[in-house]
């Protein structure tokens, strides 16, 4: 009787995979038909291998709560590396019924993470059970998600932001690339962390929507000036009663004339004096 490796076997002793062409065999081993055995264990496999570091990346997003709601902004720019690559980069998204979520960090990766929250959202919905995800929800899912992709070694390089406004009260959450997650009322990540910060703090959180929208346009500029990796082109995005509301990009005004940006010498020489225009 024919054994079933037998049936497979071609006259050079080769295991035949049936499943590709007759002129195509050489990655038959890659799909387990190889022989048992030392042949089979000496096949060139790629090492497994994880992340290092984020390549293409965008910065801060900054998050405030104001009298109505929470405002998030964050600038367009996707740096790879240094290169100031992508001038249109949306980093924050609507989900659900009144959820933002943003982030900074390696923008694949943020990608990723939308793909997974949007493949939640539409399980949760054919349940068809009237319940739907709070924006605590979200950042508590996002949390698990973080933290379990730390425990991978294989971490999404992404600091998130959770902006939401559900039963009459605000929300405004953060997690880290290694699921360390908290609330506040003002959140800032990456370079924004050092700059933004003390600035959305002195001006709190009894705003209107237009000095909120002010606060934040101030922040973008003062890290457009300070951050090589982030440009004057922004975006802000609003969550109230009424909804969610993300507005279109716009550039904020910019003024190089300042005493400190000025450079009075160059290899030692005086350099004339120069006029500065602000955009």
């Amino acid at each position: 009787a024919l054994s079933m490796a037998s049936l497979f076997q071609t006259n050079s002793g080769a295991m035949h995979n049936p499943l590709l062409p007759a002129g195509d065999q050489s990655t038959a081993g890659q799909f387990g038909f190889a022989p048992c055995g030392q042949q089979r264990a000496s096949i060139p496999r790629e090492p497994s291998s994880r992340t290092q570091q984020p390549i293409v990346t965008g910065t801060g997003v900054l998050g405030l709560k104001y009298k109505d709601g929470v405002m998030l902004a964050a600038d367009t720019l996707g740096s790879y590396g240094s290169l100031a690559r992508f001038r249109d980069v949306r980093r924050m998204q609507k989900v659900g019924e009144n959820t933002i979520v943003g982030a900074s960090g390696d923008l694949s990766d943020y990608q990723k993470i939308m793909k997974n929250i949007h493949e939640m959202q539409t399980y949760d919905m054919a349940n068809d059970d009237g319940c739907s995800m709070t924006p605590r929800d979200f950042h508590q899912y996002m949390g698990r998600v973080m933290y379990n992709r730390r425990n991978k070694f294989d971490p999404f390089w992404n600091e998130i932001v959770v902006a939401g406004f559900r039963d009459g009260k605000p929300f405004l959450g953060c997690v880290d690339l290694i699921g360390t997650m908290y609330e506040d009322d003002v959140i800032a990540t990456s370079f924004g962390n050092y700059v933004c910060l003390p600035l959305m703090r002195k001006a709190g959180t009894d705003l209107t929507k237009a000095e909120a929208k002010k606060v934040m346009e101030d922040c973008l500029r003062v890290l457009y000036y300070r951050n090589t990796k982030s440009s004057a082109r922004i975006q802000i995005s609003t969550v109230t009663a009424a909804g969610v509301e993300i507005e279109e990009p716009y550039e904020v005004s910019t003024h190089w004339g300042f005493e400190g940006f000025r450079h009075t010498e160059y290899h030692g020489q005086k350099r004339p004096q120069e006029t500065f225009v602000g955009r």
